[in-house]
């Protein structure tokens, strides 16, 4: 008698939808989902009804202070819940005029973002090609093993050029790095034609001279010129007139505040 019981109060107080049926049932059951008040139903009813009870028996005052000092941070928005439900809200402002929800509104009914091409005709157009070397620039020549040419040559330009080391040092210098001289495009599934970069789409296949032109590439060409680069003439003119050494550029008075151009110590 007491099960039947249990079982009549589970089935006027569990909604239909949300109780286990048998198969001669199903075709009767209506979905939840029909419902006009679908999207804020909890399909858990008898949840918190522990807290409701304890609650109304004892006060919410008492219950809260109990609930504190029980729970780990019992003020938690979204129960300590890894994922938040779909439904709870949270407000954004004081006044709680502004509000966000999870996933609301759908990211599939929003405006896709809008992800730039590279420009036509260089090497990042192809979506696949992830490597950074190719155009960094900025890191150019830090490595202690692939100086600048130039910087090195001068300074085997100013050493004596009759000491063997320095005849050794110049002859290792023009023979350029022995390592990483490139595959070729041949891999070891064979030789592979997919490469149109020179060899710079992997690093098996990447040679320094096919780096060095790309960076020689990407360099920059946009370097910003002074304020005085217009009026040259003008600037030299004047310290001429004034019988004044012409110095390096122009100064620039009036530019830099007061507290700039006094020395901290």
């Amino acid at each position: 008698p007491a099960k039947k019981a249990i079982e009549k109060i589970a089935k006027t107080v569990i909604p239909n939808a949300s109780r286990a049926v048998t198969a001669a049932e199903a075709p009767t059951i209506a979905p939840t989902r029909n419902a006009p008040d679908a999207a804020t139903d909890t399909a858990m009813p008898w949840e918190g009804w522990f807290s409701s009870f304890l609650s109304s028996k004892i006060g919410n005052e008492r219950f809260q202070s109990i609930r504190s000092k029980i729970l780990f941070r019992p003020d938690d928005v979204h129960n300590l819940e890894q994922i938040p439900r779909p439904s709870t809200k949270i407000d954004l402002t004081e006044d709680g005029s502004l509000k966000a929800q999870f996933r609301y509104p759908s990211p599939g009914s929003q405006q896709g973002g809008r992800q730039p091409d590279e420009d036509e005709g260089t090497l990042y157009s192809d979506p696949f090609f992830v490597s950074y070397a190719p155009r960094d620039t900025a890191r150019r020549y830090q490595d202690p093993a692939f100086p600048n040419p130039d910087l090195e040559q001068l300074k085997l330009d100013l050493l004596p050029q009759d000491d063997q080391r320095v005849i050794e040092a110049q002859e290792a210098f023009a023979a350029g790095p022995k390592s990483s001289p490139g595959n070729k495009g041949t891999f070891a599934t064979g030789k592979s034609d997919y490469d149109t970069t020179n060899g710079l789409r992997a690093s098996m296949s990447t040679n320094h001279e096919a780096l060095e032109k790309s960076l020689d590439d990407f360099s920059p060409n946009h370097l910003p010129m002074p304020d005085w680069w217009n009026r040259q003439e003008e600037v030299v003119q004047w310290y001429k007139d004034n019988d004044l050494p012409v110095p390096l550029g122009a100064t620039g008075h009036g530019l830099v505040p007061r507290e700039g151009r006094i020395a901290r110590w």
